[in-house]
């Protein structure tokens, strides 16, 4: 029988996954509110419009992007937005930091295109940070700024005189970001925005936007699907290619409001880091827990937990499970004996807090 944690120590809400997220419950309420009649009408017409444009400049204003800099979207989520840029942002060569399952994938996918050179990787075992080396023959410097399977923190900086492009999916929102060192910061809604998948969002500044218009006016084949000049032009109109996830884009749209409301992006990165403080503390107290990452990489959106051979971290995820406590289960290709907890702005810092003691109380009790 499972043991029942006393109710006094549960969380109020027991979510902790680490995408897809938590997402509020007054987006939600939102949604079936006013929400309700956005949904079901022409993504072409001006309540849709309205609402990407809604979107687009809450971005623009919780980064206070840099004149120039414009705010991107297109149909699908990151993975196709890597296909994407191996399309038409990456001019010849990319170069790579891989620290995990997702900044690995951006490479392989390099990898495999065929008009494109082999790409040039620095890669660290699960757990550290690898940023790309300077490469003469890149145009493309990528990394993820938050690797969403262990849990690591990479710094941002100007790399080599090629484009930098960042995969800021479970980093954007909840981490802070100077976005004049970046030309093309990427991430979908699911994770620190509070939203759902089925979009891409990038910040890009006019380098980006120039190289994406002239790779468009060669001679490379680039299906329209995949086009980022095609994703530029729709977003000038307020639009995607396809047909969008209406209700991701109110959700997204809610989350930006609320953290616009609240102090914006230094408001949730500090929401987070309350949140971060509290997991690491707890784990560091602990004879049978240690953080996965190391100090100064640990993530504050993403925590990593190891347990002790005597504990089996897989048996306490499922009791947390039969208690309510739901996807705190480490990514399943690290095969490591550890719990991750998602640690968005959505996750309040005392439910963090709560789970970590019901956690003890499984551990003493169990």
């Amino acid at each position: 029988m499972t043991p029942q944690i006393p109710s006094e120590l549960l969380p109020a809400d027991g979510r902790f996954g680490s995408g897809p997220a938590r997402i509020r419950d007054a987006a939600i309420d939102s949604l079936a509110g006013p929400g309700r009649h956005v949904l079901g009408t022409s993504h072409r017409q001006a309540p849709v419009r309205g609402l990407v444009g809604r979107v687009q400049e809450g971005l623009a204003s919780l980064y206070d992007l840099p004149e120039g800099y414009e705010v991107v979207l297109g149909n699908g989520g990151s993975t196709l937005f890597w296909d994407a840029a191996i399309c038409s942002l990456v001019e010849q060569r990319s170069a790579h930091g891989v620290f995990g399952e997702f900044s690995a994938k951006f490479a392989a996918a390099s990898r495999r295109a065929p008009h494109l050179a082999d790409p040039a990787v620095v890669e660290v075992p699960a757990g550290q940070v690898a940023l790309p080396e300077a490469t003469a023959e890149a145009d493309v410097w990528a990394w993820a700024h938050n690797e969403t399977s262990t849990g690591a923190l990479a710094p941002i900086e100007r790399i080599g005189d090629g484009l930098v492009v960042v995969d800021g999916t479970s980093a954007a929102g909840g981490v802070a970001l100077d976005p004049s060192l970046v030309d093309v910061y990427y991430f979908a809604p699911q994770k620190c925005l509070g939203s759902d998948g089925g979009l891409w969002l990038a910040l890009m500044s006019p380098a980006a936007i120039e190289r994406i218009a002239r790779l468009d006016s060669t001679e490379r084949w680039i299906p329209e699907s995949l086009s980022l000049q095609v994703a530029v032009e729709n977003s000038r109109k307020q639009q995607t290619l396809n047909t969008p996830a209406i209700a991701t884009l109110w959700l997204l749209a809610e989350q930006l409001d609320w953290m616009l409301a609240e102090g914006g992006l230094d408001f949730a990165a500090r929401r987070s880091a309350r949140s971060a403080a509290a997991l690491y503390g707890w784990a560091e107290a602990k004879d049978v827990t240690t953080p996965f990452v190391a100090e100064p990489y640990r993530s504050p959106v993403v925590g990593t937990i190891d347990f002790s051979d005597e504990v089996d971290a897989a048996s306490i995820a499922a009791m947390l499970r039969a208690n309510g406590i739901v996807d705190t289960e480490p990514y399943r290709k690290l095969g490591r004996n550890q719990l991750r907890v998602g640690m968005y702005p959505s996750v309040e810092p005392s439910d963090v807090e709560a789970l970590c003691d019901s956690i003890d109380w499984l551990l003493e009790n169990s």
